[in-house]
């Protein structure tokens, strides 16, 4: 049965590897699933046909067969349970990795996406100054958490997991704002993620939905 997910038509984030279409397309990548990709505009989002998919109005959503599903980490979790890739076969080791999964969605990226509001879209409020700073302490709080856990390891618990995966995809959010510089650790665990290459091929399938048309 064919994949077919769905991603926006245009990203918001020009083809960076933010959008979270980006983070389904990298676990299809590393469990070798091939699949198709269903564009949607922000328009077709909150149609009928799109919210009987996505309750929410989002993207992106999966399909295979009679299968729907949405939500990043209920997609990944589905691929990895269903094909040998991004988690262990130890029972243990397993369940650790799918901890990390909701650790980085649950625990990380709350904080995170809370800073990017604040940074890019609440400059012209009246709580701005005041706010950014608590924001800015919550995040440096996870991200000292992470590194002290992390350590010198390659990877979060033992070989490359879907727990990495959502965490290195959550920490992507960063890199704009420079702030991961101040935790090399982390910084080169990101760099691994992206060095993987599954996720350089998953990045170039969504940069060129998003870039520019050449002149011919």
């Amino acid at each position: 049965m064919t994949i077919t997910i769905t991603a926006f038509e245009r990203s918001p984030d020009g083809g960076k590897g933010l959008a979270r279409d980006t983070r389904v397309r990298w676990a299809l990548e590393e469990v070798g699933q091939p699949y198709n990709v269903r564009l949607v505009s922000f328009a077709a989002m909150k149609e009928p046909a799109h919210l009987a998919l996505h309750p929410f109005g989002q993207i992106p959503t999966y399909q295979e067969g009679d299968l729907a599903l949405f939500e990043t980490g209920a997609i990944v979790l589905h691929l990895a349970e269903r094909h040998v890739g991004l988690l262990p076969d130890d029972a243990n080791a397993r369940a650790r990795a799918i901890a990390w999964m909701f650790a980085a969605l649950n625990t990380v990226e709350p904080p995170i996406l809370e800073f990017a509001t604040a940074r890019l879209f609440e400059r012209d409020k009246p709580w701005h100054e005041a706010r950014l700073p608590l924001v800015d302490d919550r995040v440096r709080q996870r991200l000292d958490q992470l590194s002290d856990r992390l350590g010198d390891a390659d990877w979060l618990d033992g070989a490359f997991s879907a727990g990495d995966l959502m965490m290195v995809s959550v920490l992507l959010r960063l890199k704009p704002s420079g702030m991961l510089d101040g935790h090399p650790k982390l910084a080169a665990y990101v760099a691994r993620g992206e060095a993987r290459p599954a996720y350089k091929r998953a990045f170039a399938a969504q940069l060129a939905v998003n870039s520019p048309p050449v002149a011919g």
